[in-house]
């Protein structure tokens, strides 16, 4: 397994304009452009101060929340698809990683970005797309079983590249695998939340 995962074959060039193109993709601020058209503000002043959808979700509207969630998913699979087309498979991995970079830290609006839960399964759904349902499977079970949103985006996204890796997709894995990572660093304070035993449940008011 090791010898594949290190048997990339994509060149140097390529992988730029896949990571390019893919960052791009990625850094569009979708929560951002529908709340200020929708004439709600800038979303960054309020709850948590970022752009996903769960913030969103704090302006009281929810079919703008639902809107952002489904946009920042569908920019990372069209980065992972349109790269993936153009310039190979391979490319199509790095573009995805490359707009859940681009959504955590969007260049437009001073690197301040979301969690990246939405493009992490955007993502998947580019590159591993029977994964996205493997994801919704583990989220639902957590989230019926605790309540808690954070946790169940959580422990999908530690169950995914175990899975990936399982079933012999080492390269996919190995990438999402450093994009679990990642997102459990922008959760970091809900991670903190849920171990103090303070981080709000699904429906909680308040």
């Amino acid at each position: 397994m090791l010898s594949n995962l290190m048997s990339w074959q994509i060149t140097l060039p390529i992988a730029l304009a896949a990571a390019v193109i893919g960052y791009l993709f990625g850094s569009i601020p979708f929560g951002l452009i529908l709340t200020r058209a929708a004439g709600l503000g800038d979303v960054r002043s309020i709850g948590s101060g970022n752009i996903g959808a769960t913030n969103v979700l704090r302006t009281g509207n929810r079919t703008l929340a639902a809107a952002t969630l489904l946009l920042d998913a569908l920019k990372a699979s069209a980065a992972a698809w349109v790269v993936g087309y153009l310039l190979g498979e391979e490319a199509a991995i790095i573009a995805g990683f490359f707009a859940f970079i681009g959504h955590l830290f969007p260049v437009w609006i001073g690197f301040k970005g979301g969690k990246g839960v939405a493009t992490y399964i955007g993502t998947l759904l580019g590159v591993a797309p029977i994964m996205v349902v493997l994801f919704a499977a583990v989220w639902l079970a957590v989230a019926f079983t605790t309540r808690y949103s954070s946790l169940s985006a959580l422990v999908a996204m530690l169950v995914i590249p175990v899975a990936l890796w399982i079933l012999g997709n080492e390269k996919v894995a190995a990438v999402m695998a450093i994009m679990t990572l990642i997102s459990y660093w922008k959760h970091r304070a809900n991670i903190s939340r849920l171990m103090g035993g303070t981080e709000s449940k699904i429906g909680a008011k308040g």
